[in-house]
């Protein structure tokens, strides 16, 4: 809490220490042709995949049918001056995935401090080049963040990734764990064709266990290496570099934790959105950042700003109270990154003694 309850510099320790048909709405948003069902109606299973939305409320399927639209239209936005190769840019598909997919989801009031899922969106673009988000999908994050906490027109929050065909089908080539629960799980809310999504390849169990414990040493090492600059930097009084530092710490032990599960972790610096991902992957991962009052809630927006402001904005001020507390909570978020990703490591070798 930060109500008078600073923790003091010598208490700001090391994380090494935490650790032992619709076809006229679709030619609406995109500009050209699409083969679309009805509004979230459901498509032949081109693709293996699940393509009806029955088991969600009406009045979430209609929020994901605005999901959608709002994608296609900054989408066409984003792309309608584009020339060269890029002018044929096209949405091939969306996927719904996660918790509102396999039906496990969990609605709680912004108000109550407990977990709340998120929809969670796979867009597969037709080029690599289309994946940019900062080029292409800003407006379209910034349009849903805004539906639902100022607008109100959205309930539930929504995270999107982008990635080409290309990039999901190595995915599953190479047996990533996330790429072929979103195969297995995942809903098609909109395909522009039939072209279908290559059939999964799975690690074996010595694999996975391999791969798991390279990307937990990497990354653990990592996020301790940028807390420790952290440190150093708030005792010189370098304030803004040290919030920098701890946002790529923090960026990492969310990487960290969805690398050694699901052996992928998106192109994203935005830790709103890794939090999300990697809550929705392990509970006790909830709760970290504190969301009592406003002050808290501004804690992690702060640290969620320093990726760009603490570098780039002379305006950015943060204070040693606000920088102690926030390294708290860090070295907190290390030691469960830390068990999550033990167990999981466990669980792997356990597979391999099979």
């Amino acid at each position: 809490m930060l109500r008078g309850q600073v923790l003091s510099l010598p208490k700001f320790q090391g994380l090494s220490n935490c650790f032992p048909e619709k076809r006229s709405s679709a030619e609406q948003y995109t500009g050209y042709p699409i083969v679309l069902a009805k509004p979230l109606q459901f498509l032949e299973d081109s693709m293996g995949m699940r393509t009806d939305v029955d088991h969600l409320p009406a009045a979430k399927q209609r929020e994901l049918e605005r999901v959608v639209e709002i994608i296609f239209d900054e989408f066409r936005g984003a792309t309608e001056n584009a020339t060269g190769p890029r002018k044929g840019a096209r949405i091939l598909k969306i996927i719904l995935f996660g918790s509102h997919a396999r039906s496990d989801w969990i609605d709680a009031p912004l108000s109550a401090n407990q977990y709340k899922s998120d929809y969670d969106i796979l867009v597969i673009v037709s080029q690599k080049e289309m994946t940019d988000r900062a080029a292409y999908w800003a407006t379209a994050e910034e349009r849903l963040i805004r539906a639902y906490t100022i607008e109100k027109t959205l309930h539930t929050p929504v995270n999107f990734i982008v990635h080409s065909l290309h990039e999901v089908n190595d995915g599953l080539s190479h047996g990533r764990v996330f790429f072929m629960e979103v195969a297995k799980d995942g809903i098609a809310l909109y395909e522009a064709d039939d072209r279908e999504l290559v059939t999964p390849k799975p690690k074996t169990a010595e694999q996975a266990l391999e791969a798991a414990k390279e990307y937990f040493d990497e990354w653990l090492t990592s996020a301790m290496d940028f807390y420790d600059q952290a440190k150093h930097a708030m005792e010189r009084g370098r304030g803004k570099i040290a919030a920098f530092e701890l946002h790529q710490a923090t960026e990492r032990l969310y990487s960290c934790v969805l690398l050694t599960l699901t052996l992928y972790t998106p192109y994203n610096h935005n830790i709103a959105f890794l939090r999300s991902l990697a809550e929705g992957l392990d509970r006790r991962l909830y709760g970290i950042w504190p969301e009592d009052s406003h002050r808290e809630r501004a804690m992690f927006q702060k640290l969620k700003e320093a990726y760009t402001k603490a570098r780039y904005s002379k305006h950015y001020k943060i204070s040693e109270e606000e920088l102690t507390w926030l390294g708290a909570r860090i070295e907190e978020l290390g030691r469960v990154v830390h068990q999550v990703c033990s167990d999981k490591i466990a669980e792997l070798e356990g597979a391999t003694r099979r």
